[in-house]
């Protein structure tokens, strides 16, 4: 909120509308013992260069000039200049949301473009216009499943986000929507299939893998869905790192693709906000949450957007909605649909290329936990994780990820990831602190 400043002589006109003489007399209502009787024990104010001077220290401190190797879920890659000009203008910025549709053409129409973008990227044939993040669109594809399938149990990976599957656990917990953990190979850190097989039932409404997984992993989609399939069950593709969509098969073979689009020119930020998707086939389409822009023509023949699918609280009645999101996140999700623009698809699949080339060229170096193939994250064996870390601090640079944290069997681990932004000397100097 903006902080007007008041002059005395403002303050005494205030003070005289109000039929008082002070400020004192203003409070005089409140009993002596609530009150304060002497000033804030706050800073002085400062001046503006001063201030500007305080924030650009602090701005020092955010590790701004720092490598990062840590990936995770929330990646480190370059931002095209020409994204935040386009998110900065007023009739973007402004109207980050249609809640009047009729007259917001410039946001349905960039809601359009996204949708059309998402689709080409995941092999679906609907997306909705974005979802808060990854992490909430999975539990609300798992939703979608038992609506379509009219069962309630969930399989999810182990080697889903474990951040991804605690906001999945907490969505189910009054949902009556049960969630079994699928374990993965200690081998090739992929899906532990002999343990998909034992557990799905003729209750399960879904599967849930994703892929890359969590140890940057790529799963066997086909063999996934061949056996959700057969049980009857869905398949739900999860992506954490969108760039490996400009390299990878699209999932057709999925039932429903669920991912965070954070790769795509949005800042990691402290963790948000971010974009999420969920999209699917179109027979599947009027039990996805959020809402869907499409094409019509207005009353003169031309071409408009309108929200042709809104089935949330506050479109119907809260008993028939498919979700309580109650927005988009439409300004994020243009800064994504401005990222795909400025590469296009042959500048995707190179940026992809580039991410995979860094990420071998770094794990080369290095004792590999898994022997599955990778995109730009993978699995280190070292005895000492946090140790490293902090002596690869000294050194400007943020390693890589603990994973005893999520997964107490790998204590001894660390997720690492390569983007374009590593550079050769950077990888040298992290595989020299790991040998």
């Amino acid at each position: 909120m903006r902080y007007l400043p008041k002059s005395d002589i403002e303050r005494r006109e205030m003070l005289l509308a109000l039929g008082i003489d002070s400020l004192e007399a203003l409070f005089s209502h409140l009993p002596p013992e609530v009150r304060l009787n002497r000033p804030l024990d706050i800073p002085s104010g400062k001046s503006e260069y001063e201030i500007v001077d305080y924030f650009r220290a602090r701005g020092g401190e955010c590790a701004g000039d720092y490598a990062s190797f840590l990936g995770a879920g929330v990646y480190r890659h370059y931002r095209p200049v020409l994204v935040d000009t386009v998110v900065s203008r007023s009739e973007f910025l402004t109207s980050y949301t249609p809640y009047q549709a009729e007259i917001s053409q410039g946001t349905l129409t960039t809601i359009f473009e996204f949708q059309t973008m998402i689709c080409q990227l995941t092999g679906m044939e609907v997306a909705n216009a974005s979802m808060y993040d990854g992490s909430t669109a999975v539990p609300e594809a798992a939703m979608m499943a038992v609506r379509l399938t009219g069962r309630d149990r969930i399989l999810v990976a182990r080697t889903v986000h474990p951040e991804y599957r605690e906001v999945l656990s907490t969505y189910a917990r009054h949902q009556g929507m049960p969630v079994a953990e699928i374990d993965y190979s200690r081998d090739s850190g992929a899906l532990e299939n002999t343990d998909l097989e034992k557990q799905i039932d003729n209750q399960t409404a879904a599967v849930i893998i994703q892929s890359p997984n969590f140890f940057g992993i790529l799963e066997d989609v086909g063999r996934a869905a061949e056996v959700a399939h057969r049980h009857g069950a869905l398949l739900i593709y999860v992506f954490t790192e969108a760039v490996s969509l400009g390299l990878l098969e699209p999932p057709h073979d999925a039932d429903i693709v669920a991912g965070e689009l954070q790769s795509f020119a949005i800042s990691p930020s402290y963790g948000g906000p971010f974009a999420g998707i969920i999209a699917t086939k179109e027979k599947s389409m009027r039990q996805m949450p959020g809402r869907i822009v499409g094409e019509t023509k207005d009353t003169r023949g031309h071409r408009a957007f309108c929200l042709t699918l809104a089935a949330r609280e506050q479109h119907i009645r809260r008993e028939k909605a498919t979700s309580n999101i109650c927005t988009n996140q439409a300004l994020i999700a243009l800064m994504a649909t401005v990222f795909m623009s400025v590469y296009g698809k042959q500048g995707l699949r190179e940026l992809a290329v580039q991410n995979l080339s860094k990420a071998h060229y770094l794990a080369g170096k290095l004792p590999l936990r898994f022997t599955g193939p990778f995109f730009n994250e993978f699995v280190v064996s070292t005895e000492s994780p946090v140790a490293i870390n902090e002596a690869l601090l000294q050194q400007n640079i943020i390693g890589g990820l603990p994973l005893g944290r999520y997964y107490p069997e790998l204590e001894n681990s660390m997720l690492l990831c390569a983007t374009e932004m590593s550079r050769r000397e950077q990888m040298d100097t992290v595989a020299k602190a790991l040998e």
